[in-house]
Formats: structure tokens, C-alpha cells, sequence
């Protein structure tokens, strides 16, 4: 396929990956985290930690905003589901996110609440137009990226004067999570960051800045592709050999500087910042979520409903906080593979299609990776 067959080329992965180890100093360690859940999936896709030499680390962030959503959320959206008239709207990964008390979206369906599965936010908007005696909430959750969807379901809502349509908010903001992993105390020790792609598509490159200049930690923002994470590895190595902190974007075949600026205004419009949001492994984070303006508080389902976000805590066993953190990885965990897998998931990171745990498991990264000379064809 053009222009996706070009970024996949096993040849230059293993040049680029030569580059990386004639530039790594043998005499330190290199710790990248990537971000986002989608390079999580195509490091372990495509072995690209077994192309690495073994002192450059890849370390997993809490970029999967199915994964980083807390309990007490879960709950309160099935709280809301029960509620007699209420229909739910989610997308498919929400489904089987474990709540408290064993309880999940999709057990909830299953003794009666009305949780319908969307693929998109028109999909949601349809129902409140089909079946005007329900009232019709969309479960919006997500990073930047998937917050402007939400803001176009608003205004096509307020358009068509869609009086059972509202939001259950959701929508978390990224720079607010790489602030917390680089502040928390007795954290994961980090060189960088191979910063969003989806993300970093809206918001552009500046809200990352801060990562540099206070923190003294250089951001790569990267595509999806195995050579885009490549890449990005190779100019976050060569930053920190040269002792530079700089956002840098390899990913300019999507991404400006500026970002969606368009996305951004309505966004703004629509949306405010919450003074704090709970998130599943890095606790409550000031300033880090959105919720709707008052002049929309009519589609706040919060609002509407009195939805209660009551305090729960995750499964004592499962380590997908620790894993969001970085602090683990997904064999650390003692359920993981045993009693945690992607049909029976206990954990929010065995569930979602960007979870680090799933990713481990559906490319059999759960094997010690091995650290030797890449063998042809490794890549597709």
C-alpha cells in the first residue's frame, strides 16, 4: 500500500536500528517512554524493543484513556445506565472495563440497563433522534483527540434542538498526565518522551514545551509505523548524547506546529478545564480533564442526572496502575496471563485495544525479549 508499505520496510529498520547502536553510549541508560497506547502496540507488533540494544529501554505511559479511567467513573456510568429511560451510548472497549463489585458495562446490559455499543458520535446522535422517549447519553471519554467529535455531536445536538441528548464527560488532557509521571514522587526515571501522534494532530507541539524547559526531559512526537518509533528513538538518543531538551517532531507528515486550530476553537467553545480529575494510577490531577461550559450545562448528563462519582478502588491484585506509570511491566504483574486475559480481563489494561497488557499478550511480548542481532524479516 503507498505510503504505509514505505514506513514498514524491514531493511530500514534495521539500518535505523544499526544508527541507534553505534550512537548509544554503552556507559549509561537510555529510558524513553512512549506516551500513547498506539506505540505500545506497534513496539510490541513489531519487536521493536528486539532491534533496540539492551540499554536503550522503551518504558509504557498511561496513554490509553480506556486504561486510565478510574473505577469510580466506571460506576457512575452505570449508575446512570440503571437509571429507568436512561440509554447509554459507548464505544466497544468501555464494555467490559472492570467497575467495583464485579460489575461492568456489560453486565449491566445483561440484567436490564439499555448500554448500546457506537462507533461513532453521530451514532449516538441517531438514537436521540430515533427514539425521542429515551434519553440518550453518550459515555465520552478520550485524549484530545477524540474531543472535538464530542464538541460536533454538541452543536449538531443544540442544532437539531435535541432535548434527550447529553454527555457523561470524560475527556482528559495529555500534557497534564506527562506532568504527573515526571512529578510523582519516587517515579520511573525517564530520558524523554516519544510524544502522541493522534494527540499532537489537534494540540501541536507547544504543550509539550514545558516537558524541556522545566524538566529537562527532551519529546519526540512520532507516528504509528515501526520506522516512525525508530526514528524518533534515534533523535531522542542523539538529544540526550548531546545534552539538548527540545520538542521535536518527527511526525511532520501530520502534525504542525500550531495543530488543528480549528479543533482547537471549538473545543474551547464548548469545553472548559475541570479543577481536578481522578485517573486510574496517577490519582487526582488538577486541571487535567474537561467538562462542558454552563451555557451547554443543558446536554451535561452530570448535571441532568446528579451523577454521583463516589469513591472505588481498582482490583488489590491488578498492577495497571503501577503500568500506567511505567513503574511495571505487564509480566510483572502476578495476574497477568494467569488469571488476567483478554477473555476473562480483571484489569483495564487486558481490555482496552490500547492497553499495554493487551499488547503484551496478543504479540507475545509476555517472552523475555531477545537481545541479539536482528534476524532478516523481522519486520513485515
Amino acid at each position: 500500500m503507498k505510503y504505509v508499505d514505505e514506513y514498514r520496510d524491514g531493511a530500514l529498520a534495521r539500518a535505523v536500528a544499526s544508527a541507534i547502536r553505534a550512537e548509544a553510549d554503552p556507559a549509561r541508560t537510555y529510558r524513553f517512554m512512549e506516551f500513547c497506547g498506539g506505540h505500545t502496540h506497534a513496539i510490541a507488533r513489531y519487536g521493536l524493543e528486539d532491534l533496540l540494544p539492551a540499554n536503550v529501554r522503551m518504558i509504557h505511559g498511561p496513554g490509553c484513556p480506556v486504561c486510565v479511567l478510574p473505577v469510580s467513573r466506571v460506576d457512575a456510568a452505570i449508575r446512570l445506565a440503571s437509571q429507568p429511560g436512561v440509554t447509554l451510548a459507548t464505544y466497544g472497549d468501555l464494555m467490559r472495563v472492570p467497575g467495583s463489585k464485579g460489575m461492568s458495562l456489560q453486565k449491566a446490559k445483561a440484567v436490564g440497563a439499555d448500554i448500546r455499543m457506537v462507533y461513532s458520535t453521530l451514532d449516538a446522535l441517531r438514537i436521540a433522534e430515533q427514539e425521542p422517549g429515551r434519553e440518550v447519553v453518550f459515555f465520552a471519554i478520550g485524549f484530545e483527540t477524540t474531543t472535538p467529535p464530542t464538541a460536533v455531536a454538541l452543536r449538531m445536538a443544540e442544532t437539531k434542538r435535541l432535548g434527550n441528548f447529553s454527555v457523561f464527560c470524560n475527556h482528559v488532557m495529555t500534557p497534564a498526565a506527562m506532568r504527573a509521571i515526571l512529578t510523582t514522587p519516587d517515579g520511573v526515571p525517564l530520558d524523554g518522551f516519544v510524544g502522541p501522534a493522534h494527540v499532537s494532530t489537534v494540540i501541536g507541539t507547544a504543550p509539550y514545551a514545558f516537558c524541556a524547559a522545566e524538566f529537562g526531559r527532551p519529546v519526540v512526537i512520532a507516528g504509528f509505523e515501526p520506522l516512525d518509533v525508530m526514528q524518533a528513538v534515534l533523535m531522542l538518543v542523539r538529544q540526550v548524547n548531546a545534552g539538548r531538551c527540545a520538542v521535536e517532531n518527527q511526525y511532520a507528515r501530520a502534525v504542525t506546529p500550531e495543530g488543528n486550530r480549528k479543533a482547537q476553537a471549538l473545543v474551547a467553545e464548548l469545553f472548559e478545564l475541570r479543577d481536578a480529575f481522578e485517573w486510574r494510577g496517577l490519582g487526582v490531577l488538577p486541571n487535567s480533564a474537561l467538562k462542558l461550559r454552563p451555557s451547554f450545562a443543558r446536554f451535561d448528563a452530570e448535571a441532568r442526572f446528579g451523577v454521583e462519582t463516589l469513591t472505588a478502588a481498582d482490583n488489590p491484585a491488578c498492577d495497571c496502575g503501577a503500568i500506567l506509570r511505567g513503574m511495571k511491566r505487564p509480566p510483572d504483574c502476578r495476574l497477568f496471563g494467569r488469571t488476567c486475559t483478554p477473555e476473562n480481563p480483571i484489569g483495564a489494561c487486558m481490555v482496552s485495544s490500547e492497553g499495554a497488557c493487551a499488547a503484551h499478550w496478543t504479540y507475545g511480548r509476555f517472552r523475555e525479549p531477545v537481545r541479539a542481532v536482528p534476524i532478516e524479516g523481522v519486520l513485515p
